[in-house]
């Protein structure tokens, strides 16, 4: 079976296609930085490996070359659509009403919709990828992974709120959790490395948008996210936490709309609001240069990671691993050696030249001494949404 992964993210979108049961990849892609001008297009076969530079507004834009690509006379990889038998979708918000993956409805389509208040950035671009889809794929089956459906482990003693009972019971207010398929795909891979029976690991997932998860025997029992996927680590344009007293001042002694804080919080803040841009690439390029405002941003998002790497060894009572995945947790090796520093209570400690190396593999950069594995770990939320879109429909 042909499943195609979609992975419509905040400013990307990354995708694969995959031929299950054998995990057999055929191709793979991703476009970057969508909304400015530009925005960069990977595309990358057994033969073909195309990177071009083009404006890309939205994401219904970028997933049309998306599947001009697939269907391309000289770099395609089908001919025909019928080729694609299923279309793996990632959602991020499912609230209470998806706990497992499903077939994509009205009804289903519906509920990720009536879910974007509580996931601006991220389910209009699900939903819209959905769209697309069942557009020029109108005969595969549409399957929705859902990002909170990993985190329904976690206790009620950390998802519940310390508000009226009733909007926990009746309204559903609670901590949801996010970025489940790769905290689940990539702690997954961690106990099978370390060989563990039992196991307490963080998962660290930096991107443009940033989480951690407490991971105790391959079970989420705490999140950095909560509600939606705002609030915790500083993001691209996120502002992680913050001081609810913040908005009701906004609001009440500045004059802001509602609307605006929740733009000036989830779209201006975070790096962006910090530093003017929100990738963080070109950050530590500026960092580099002696840029007092990058250098000051990463230094607060490292400070933000290593607070919940405290909160969490006390959570689970110990710690095994740590795990840096997704875009920047794989790559900046600027980051990891911020959080690292000065965590030898903890029993971290990082080897400096592992850190600097360049791998797609999973390896291991903490030094001989420390007693914590420091793992970083390539998260691979595309196969993991076709592992689940194949057990769903056989």
């Amino acid at each position: 079976m042909n499943i195609l992964v979609i992975n419509s993210g905040s400013s990307s979108i990354k995708f694969q296609l995959i031929q299950m049961p054998s995990e057999a990849l055929l191709c793979s892609g991703l476009i970057e930085r969508i909304g400015e001008k530009d925005a960069i297009l990977s595309y990358i076969t057994n033969t073909v490996k195309l990177q071009k530079t083009d404006y890309i507004s939205k994401h219904k834009q970028g997933l049309n070359k998306i599947v001009d690509l697939l269907l391309d006379a000289e770099n395609g990889v089908i001919k025909n659509i019928k080729e694609i038998e299923a279309v793996g979708h990632r959602v991020v918000h499912g609230g209470n009403s998806f706990s497992n993956t499903a077939l994509v409805t009205p009804e289903v389509k519906r509920k990720i919709q009536e879910f974007a208040v509580l996931a601006p950035l991220h389910n209009p671009s699900n939903l819209e990828g959905i769209l697309v889809a069942e557009e020029d794929f109108p005969f595969a089956k549409q399957i929705a992974v859902f990002d909170t459906a990993f985190h329904q482990t976690i206790p009620e003693k950390a998802r519940k709120y310390a508000i009226p009972n009733n909007f926990y019971e009746e309204q559903g207010i609670q901590v949801y959790g996010f970025h489940g398929t790769s905290h689940k795909y990539v702690s997954e891979k961690a106990i099978a490395y370390l060989q563990l029976e039992k196991s307490k690991i963080i998962s660290i997932h930096l991107g443009n948008g940033c989480s951690m998860t407490a991971v105790v025997n391959g079970k989420s029992v705490d999140h950095s996210m909560g509600f939606a996927p705002s609030n915790g680590l500083i993001m691209g344009s996120r502002s992680g936490d913050i001081d609810h007293s913040v908005i009701f001042y906004l609001v009440d002694s500045l004059g802001y709309s509602l609307e605006e804080v929740n733009n000036l919080l989830t779209k201006e803040s975070g790096m962006q609001g910090l530093t003017g841009s929100n990738d963080l690439r070109d950050i530590e390029k500026e960092a580099e240069k002696g840029n007092s405002e990058c250098i000051l941003a990463l230094e607060m998002n490292a400070y933000r990671i290593k607070k919940f790497i405290g909160t969490y060894v006390a959570v689970m009572n110990g710690l095994d691993a740590i795990i840096f995945t997704a875009g920047i947790g794989e790559n900046s090796s600027m980051i990891r050696k911020l959080v690292c520093t000065d965590m030898d209570f903890f029993g971290i400690d990082l080897d400096e030249s592992k850190n600097e190396e360049k791998s797609q593999e999973l390896r291991e950069i903490n030094s001989s001494i420390s007693k914590v594995k420091v793992l970083v770990v390539p998260t691979n939320e595309e196969l993991e949404i076709a592992k689940q879109a194949f057990g769903l429909l056989t």
